[in-house]
């Protein structure tokens, strides 16, 4: 048997200089547009620039059958999502992440702002949770903005039921980003909950879902391992408060000021133990805590999985 090789599962080459060329051509889906829907169509979405210079983007999502601008009507939720990936592949134009949104955005029903963060190795960890700052600042700003801020959000969208949704990674990004926020001033915008699916947490001692979990043939051991390598800041190790969210430090100080949190987990899935520990501590540190979480399901299920896909969807709309 041949050995196992982290790279060639992940389909990318590393490169001399630390960088990595990605194999795989993920199909994309372009936005809507404002006024280019087809009849029928339940969302419209359209394409931002964040950070020019970062070249970070976001894609907004809108029902296309929305209530006159009638202040008796309740405003939606504004939901910042944070995509899969492994902090290595996807784009929010990524079709897989595109019908993510739309869903979402649909069935919530919600404005989604799916944020086209910085890549790993290329972008390493913070930068990713600066990204996130940058797209809630920019949320924020529309409010301020009465004559030109984003109409999508300042007609449809409810300021004070802002959300953080992350799933994977992204789950990750959700709560180091979160606590970043909570040393900003976002009147009039409020963060009400994170939303944390699968999350991505790590540290150097195994847990016994990960060793039980070792040869996973989506998400083995080795992989993740290589993917924290990729993400992490150079001279670290998994017990980064980055990866490790169970590390001491000043950190832990803030977690009690996060508010609301929702966190769904499978029990296939390696990183099960470290969701479940992460629960435990939220609810320790004095955090409201709905936990989700399925015996049956594997990392990423609710791509093969209609039924669980919807099952999430349903979780997160109770929630919001």
């Amino acid at each position: 048997m041949s050995k196992f090789d982290p790279y060639e599962h992940l389909n990318v080459v590393l490169n001399q200089d630390g960088s990595i060329t990605r194999l795989l051509d993920f199909p994309t889906t372009q936005a809507t547009g404002d006024q280019n829907h087809l009849p029928g169509q339940a969302v419209v979405s359209k394409d931002i620039t964040l950070n020019e210079e970062k070249k970070t983007w976001m894609r907004l999502y809108r029902p296309s059958k929305l209530p006159s601008n009638d202040k008796s009507i309740a405003k939606l939720p504004i939901i910042v999502y944070l995509h899969t990936g492994g902090w290595i592949h996807f784009s929010v134009a990524s079709t897989i992440i595109h019908e993510s949104c739309n869903q979402l955005c649909s069935e919530v029903p919600s404005i989604v702002v799916a944020l086209d963060y910085g890549l790993a190795p290329e972008n390493k960890l913070p930068s990713q949770y600066h990204d996130t700052v940058d797209a809630v600042l920019w949320i924020k700003n529309q409010a301020l903005d009465r004559a030109n801020g984003e109409k999508w959000l300042r007609e449809y969208g409810d300021f004070s039921r802002c959300y953080l949704y992350g799933v994977s990674c992204g789950g990750n990004i959700a709560f180091n980003s979160a606590l970043k926020l909570l040393d900003k001033k976002l009147e009039p915008l409020r963060i009400n909950g994170v939303i944390l699916n699968q999350p991505l947490f790590g540290g150097k001692m195994r847990t016994k879902s990960e060793m039980r979990l070792a040869t996973d043939p989506f998400f083995p051991l080795p992989v993740i391992d290589v993917l924290w390598d990729f993400a992490l800041p150079k001279g670290t190790d998994r017990d980064h408060r980055f990866c490790n969210p169970m590390m001491n430090g000043p950190y832990r100080d803030k977690i009690n000021k996060l508010g609301r949190c929702l966190v769904i987990g499978f029990g296939g899935d390696p990183l099960v133990d470290r969701q479940q520990e992460f629960v435990q501590m939220l609810v320790k540190e004095g955090v409201m805590v709905e936990a989700r979480f399925d015996d049956v399901g594997f990392h990423g299920i609710e791509v093969v999985d209609s039924r669980r896909a919807a099952a999430i969807i349903n979780f997160v709309k109770e929630f919001v």
